[in-house]
């Protein structure tokens, strides 16, 4: 795994905020992401828990936390428990931190960094003395997790073990503290916007009538595995033609048909944080009329969900008055009449049927509030776009902003080519 380049401070401030929402005289525990088995003896590659890493920087398996802010035996605030390495850990895996080191990345003093075997004798002596405990679980509403993690069984295992405690919620607090991004965060995002914005360009140089799905996606990860970051973000969509129609078109097989527009959908992890992209271009460099006046209904609408994501608005709002807007494009377009508009007013649908925005951080689709009033300092996506299948032609336009008090949000990716004449330049030279 590449370390990531935050400050300690980071960690520092994230850590003593989640601690001042915390009730007296409890305590939170948290683990590390397990290491998840393909086949054989092959797993995944390690993905870093994103609470566990807000709080700590340690971005290692068999890593736990114990904040314990009021407890009467110490006045430490953190514990951490890391992985003791060995010889034959050294040989095999590389690289694993030591106490010292997890102490200049953490802020944890380093008297109170132990080895993860000493977990569980050590648990009792803070579960005895706490009042009630925060489990951490993953809570995100788009999604319910099925699947045993390690957060839920940690939090199982303490209920059975210590039934007459009070257990109580860490995700009400995190993702109130995650919503709104600091400017260590921030500055993060931005690295992996700067990073996906340097494999945009590399791909429109390489674009050409022919080109397959997956030399496009192959072009990203070389640009971005040689500026450091991760890897991908997440799966990325190259969808040529008709598969730009397909939301989540993943399989990136076909070839990129000359006249075809293609939707690329990508962005990168960098030190952890992510950054989420969109744009549609032409395979061979030049929209047609008919593609541009589609492409150009879509950009006013990506221009107006700006104008839209001011604090104090509601993410709901924002998207019923975007798919307002594009409901008169799609007339404007000739794509539905203006007697289906005026019965229906939910017509558009069938050609924009996402949402038009979504919280971005450590995680692409990240943990925050959902239903509250937008707030400085929070970070979105914006992303309309409009699909037709039936002339097999599918726009989105998405770019990464954060929230600010007066005027527009700021554009995380300023300089990546938005509009037709950007994009046909870039093409060209």
């Amino acid at each position: 795994m590449k370390r990531h380049e935050l400050p300690q401070a980071a960690f520092v401030l994230q850590r003593t905020n989640y601690i001042t929402l915390m009730q007296k005289g409890s305590i939170a525990v948290f683990t590390s992401n397990d290491e998840v088995p393909v086949n054989a003896d092959a797993t995944y590659a390690y993905q870093p828990a994103s609470d566990i890493f807000y709080l700590s920087g340690i971005d290692q398996e068999e890593t736990r936390i114990i904040l314990a802010p009021s407890l009467p035996f110490d006045k430490a605030q953190a514990y951490l428990f890391i992985k003791q390495t060995n010889e034959i850990i050294a040989v095999w895996e590389g690289y694993k931190y030591t106490k010292e080191h997890a102490s200049e990345v953490s802020g944890i003093p380093i008297d109170n960094i132990y080895w993860v075997h000493q977990f569980e004798s050590m648990l009792p002596k803070f579960m005895y003395n706490a009042e009630a405990v925060y489990l951490n679980s993953n809570e995100h509403e788009r999604n319910h997790i099925q699947a045993e993690y390690a957060d839920l069984r940690m939090a199982r295992k303490l209920k059975n073990d210590y039934p007459l405690h009070t257990f109580l919620r860490s995700a009400l607090l995190l993702k109130q503290l995650r919503s709104i991004k600091n400017n260590y965060e921030i500055d993060a995002i931005k690295e992996a916007c700067r990073i996906t914005e340097l494999a945009f360009l590399r791909v429109v140089k390489t674009m050409k009538p022919g080109i397959m799905e997956y030399e496009i996606e192959a072009e990203i990860i070389y640009e971005f595995i040689r500026n450091k970051a991760q890897g991908h973000a997440y799966t990325p969509i190259i969808g040529s033609g008709a598969n730009a129609c397909i939301l989540h078109y993943i399989e990136n097989k076909n070839q990129c048909n000359d006249g075809e527009l293609v939707l690329m959908d990508f962005g990168c992890r960098k030190n952890n944080y992510t950054s989420d992209l969109t744009r549609t271009i032409p395979a061979n460099g030049k929209f047609s009329e008919r593609q541009a006046a589609i492409y150009n209904a879509v950009l006013r609408a990506y221009n107006y969900a700006k104008t839209l994501m001011q604090p104090g608005a509601l993410l709901v709002e924002m998207k019923n008055k975007v798919g307002d807007f594009i409901q008169n494009e799609l007339v404007d377009l000739q794509i539905i009449t203006p007697q289906t508009a005026a019965s229906n007013p939910l017509a558009y649908r069938k050609y924009f049927m996402h949402g038009v925005s979504h919280h971005l951080g450590l995680d692409v689709h990240d943990f925050g509030l959902m239903h509250t009033p937008i707030k400085a300092g929070m970070v979105f996506t914006i992303e309309p776009g409009i699909y037709i299948p039936e002339e097999k032609i599918g726009i989105r336009i998405e770019t990464d902003v954060v929230v600010t008090n007066s005027g527009l949000p700021i554009d995380l990716m300023p300089n990546i080519p938005t509009t037709i004449e950007e994009i046909e330049n870039a093409m060209k030279t």
